[in-house]
């Protein structure tokens, strides 16, 4: 599967588009209040557990939109972009949303 945040791909014609495909992940509350609450693993500025967390989030999104891709019949997904969103009561979770346009490639 190609994914990718540019309108084609050069080389590739997009030969049908199968519709927007969207994949979501939510970091549960307790990561989040404790990104802003002072962590112990903070070096530099960054805090290598939560960049973790964030990762696996991010990546848990694109997959779940590659899979919707591939049950719409495409084999690439462009335009993707992805978003970061603070949800839930009091703001304590944030989501991870990545959303394309799947597509079928020549």
């Amino acid at each position: 599967m190609i994914v990718t945040t540019t309108p084609s791909i050069e080389g590739r014609p997009i030969r049908e588009y199968r519709g927007i495909v969207v994949g979501e992940a939510i970091l549960g509350a307790n990561v989040f209040r404790d990104l802003f609450a002072g962590i112990t693993d903070i070096l530099g500025g960054r805090s290598g557990a939560y960049e973790k967390s964030l990762n696996e989030a991010r990546e848990t999104a694109i997959r779940e939109m590659e899979d919707r891709a591939r049950d719409a019949g495409a084999n690439a997904v462009v335009g993707v972009d992805l978003d970061y969103e603070v949800v839930g009561k009091e703001n304590g979770m944030l989501m991870v949303s990545a959303s394309g346009t799947a597509v079928v490639l020549g």
